[in-house]
C-alpha cells in the first residue's frame, strides 16, 4: 500500500521506520529520497529537506533506518555488510511502499554508501541520479582514527545529550555505529565495485575539511564510474556540509536535481510526467 502522509511510521518487514514526507506525492512529481548518516535520523536533517523540496518542486521523503531516531531498534552488533542489507533488502521495499516512480537518491556518509550499493546492485530505472554527500567507498585510516576519537567525545562531553534529543535509545544508536566501524572485519569493507555498475549521473558534495574521508573517495568514484561524476568541493566545511555550508550545499544539490530530472523528460517539476 502506498504511504504518503506528512509523517508517521512505515512498516518494513518487522521494523517500524519513522519518516517525513514533504511536498507532492510520487504520483504528482519526481521524488527525492534522503538517506541519513551513521548517527543521523529524520530530525537531524533539520529543515534541509523542506528547503530542497521548495528549490526543486519535488516531493522529498526522509526516514530513519532501524536503530535510529524513533524507528525500531536494530539487531546488534551490526555486521560488516550492514549497509548492503539496508541497500538491497530494506530500501527496495521502502521505495515500493511509498509508491516511488522516478527521482533521485540523496545520501550522506553511510547513507551515500547505501545509495551507491543500491544503484550499483539494483538496476532500477526509476532512479535518475545519485547525490552523495561526504561519501565513503573504502575504509581510510584517518576515518577510523576520527571514529575512534568520537567514542571518547561521546563518553566525556555533551555529545551524548545532544544526540539523545533525536534518538530514542541513544546508546543503542551510537554504539551500533561506532562498534561496527571499529570492528577489525570492517577494515576490508570496499564498495568501489558498485560504482562501476551505476548507469546514472552521480554528484559528490564534499567538505574540504572532512574529518572522515579524503579526496581518495572522489578519486575512486572518478576511476570506477562509467557515468558522469559531478564534484562540488566546499571550502571550510567538514563531514556535514548540509549543516556547515547549508546554502552552498542546497544550491549544488538542487541544481543537480533540476538538471537531471528535466534532462530525463520530467517536464515542469511539481507536475506529473
Amino acid at each position: 500500500m502506498t504511504v504518503w502522509k506528512d509523517s508517521g511510521q512505515l512498516n518494513i518487514d518487522a521494523s517500524e521506520l519513522e519518516y517525513r514526507a514533504i511536498g507532492p506525492s510520487p504520483g504528482n512529481a519526481p521524488t527525492i529520497v534522503m538517506l541519513h548518516e551513521g548517527l543521523g535520523c529524520v530530525g537531524l536533517w533539520g529543515d534541509f529537506p523542506d528547503r530542497l523540496a521548495k528549490a526543486t518542486g519535488t516531493g522529498v521523503f526522509v526516514y530513519s533506518r532501524s536503530g535510529y531516531g524513533a524507528s525500531s531498534p536494530a539487531k546488534l552488533p551490526r555486521q560488516a555488510d550492514y549497509m548492503h542489507a539496508e541497500a538491497l533488502d530494506v530500501l527496495p521495499k521502502l521505495l515500493d511502499a511509498i509508491g516511488f516512480r522516478r527521482g533521485l537518491l540523496v545520501g550522506h556518509s553511510d547513507g551515500a554508501s547505501i545509495a551507491t550499493i543500491y544503484a550499483g546492485g539494483v538496476q532500477d530505472h526509476r532512479i535518475r541520479g545519485l547525490s552523495l554527500i561526504a561519501p565513503h567507498f573504502v575504509v581510510e585510516d584517518m576515518g577510523l582514527e576520527s571514529i575512534a576519537k568520537t567514542g571518547a567525545v561521546y563518553e566525556n562531553s555533551d555529545l551524548r545529550s545532544k544526540l539523545a534529543r533525536w534518538h530514542k535509545d541513544v546508546d543503542h544508536t551510537f554504539h551500533g555505529w561506532h562498534k561496527a566501524w571499529l570492528d577489525p572485519d570492517f577494515r576490508a569493507w570496499d564498495i568501489s565495485e558498485s560504482l562501476a555498475y551505476i548507469r546514472v549521473p552521480v554528484q559528490i558534495v564534499q567538505g574540504e575539511a572532512d574529518q572522515y574521508g579524503t579526496m581518495r573517495q572522489i578519486e575512486i568514484a572518478r576511476e570506477e564510474c562509467y557515468c558522469p561524476v559531478d564534484v562540488t568541493m566546499l571550502p571550510g566545511a567538514g563531514h556535514a556540509p548540509h549543516r556547515e555550508a547549508a546554502d552552498a550545499t542546497l544550491d549544488a544539490i538542487a541544481g543537480f536535481a533540476n538538471r537531471i530530472l528535466r534532462t530525463h523528460g520530467e517536464g515542469e517539476l511539481g507536475k506529473a510526467a
